[in-house]
């Protein structure tokens, strides 16, 4: 059995918060990264879709903290996004369905993000390539309270049946 893949393009996204100057000011708490900070694509094989008892493989998403306050939460949505279907197939379709409002990230424990969707009787040399999925990030629970620092933690996408 291939296996199937998921292939993150992007880049890093720093938060620019600005400064207090005044007391009794908090932050505004809630920023949002581009719409395009990141993309998704991959490929989903045959001999996958073939174990897909519900016709669907589900993306979905946690992050790893490096340096975290529990007081901060992660949010992620998708935007566009395509599918092809490639080899012999009748009346094969591929849909990429959800994630176009907020998730929230959890930490360590994978959360569903979207689904893509697949129907049709199966062939030769079958796959399903899905691309160009954009994604947006949101950060929340900025304020005063939270020690000033840096920061950080890596998101990670995995992919199963659904």
């Amino acid at each position: 059995m291939k296996g199937q893949t998921i292939t993150v393009g992007g880049s890093n996204w720093a938060v620019a918060v600005p400064t207090i100057t005044e007391a009794g000011t908090n932050y505004a708490g809630t920023y949002e990264s581009a719409t395009n900070l990141y993309t998704l694509s991959g490929t989903l094989p045959g001999s996958f879709l073939n174990l897909l008892s519900s016709g669907a493989a589900r993306i979905s998403v946690h992050h790893t903290p490096t340096t975290w306050n529990s007081n901060l939460h992660l949010y992620t949505k998708r935007s566009g996004g395509t599918t092809s279907i490639s080899g012999l197939c009748l009346g094969c379709t591929a849909t990429i369905n959800g994630g176009t409002t907020y998730v929230e990230i959890p930490q360590a424990v994978a959360t569903a993000f979207f689904t893509i969707n697949f129907s049709g009787i199966l062939g030769l040399g079958n796959s399903v390539t899905f691309s160009g999925i954009n994604g947006q990030v949101q950060i929340s629970g900025v304020s005063v309270i939270i020690p000033a620092t840096n920061y950080a933690t890596q998101i990670v996408f995995t992919i199963g049946p659904n």
